[in-house]
């Protein structure tokens, strides 16, 4: 919820559905003092992946109606929200789990990158997916980031 909240506030502050990143950034950390630059922009990553955001056109576009958002006047966002996994990390916490060696799932995946020459989500889902581990939500999420 922190993570919707802290993306609502930019748009509402501005009355837009659309905002640059730079503008959503700056909102972020030098109007609310929430964040540094670098941390906004973490903040951008995580609610893109998470389909909070959109980047299109150069621009952040709001995928929700931030005036549904109650952004309460002591609101400030814990930094802890900024530690949200990647779809990768995800995807080898799984792969652990089903014992994996995680030094060995990296290095291949790693090898399937670079050779198929697609991203390090997408070569996790298919690391994954020949081993056998069910990793459905996170493909989903890798596809989405494309």
């Amino acid at each position: 919820m922190s993570i919707r909240v802290a993306a609502a506030a930019p748009f509402r502050t501005k009355g837009k559905r659309k905002l640059a990143e730079s503008e959503f950034v700056v909102s972020l950390s030098l109007d609310r003092d929430w964040f540094s630059p670098d941390q906004a922009k973490r903040l951008v990553d995580i609610a893109v992946s998470q389909g909070l955001l959109r980047r299109e056109d150069d621009a952040l576009h709001c995928a929700f109606d931030p005036d549904d958002v109650t952004i309460p006047d002591d609101f400030s966002p814990d930094a802890s929200l900024l530690q949200a996994r990647s779809t990768f990390e995800k995807i080898l916490d799984r792969l652990i789990a089903n014992g994996h060696s995680k030094q060995e799932a990296v290095a291949a995946v790693n090898e399937l990158q670079r050779d198929l020459g697609v991203t390090i989500e997408t070569a996790a889902v298919l690391y994954a997916h020949r081993r056998g581990v069910s990793v459905g939500e996170e493909a989903n999420a890798a596809l989405a980031e494309l």
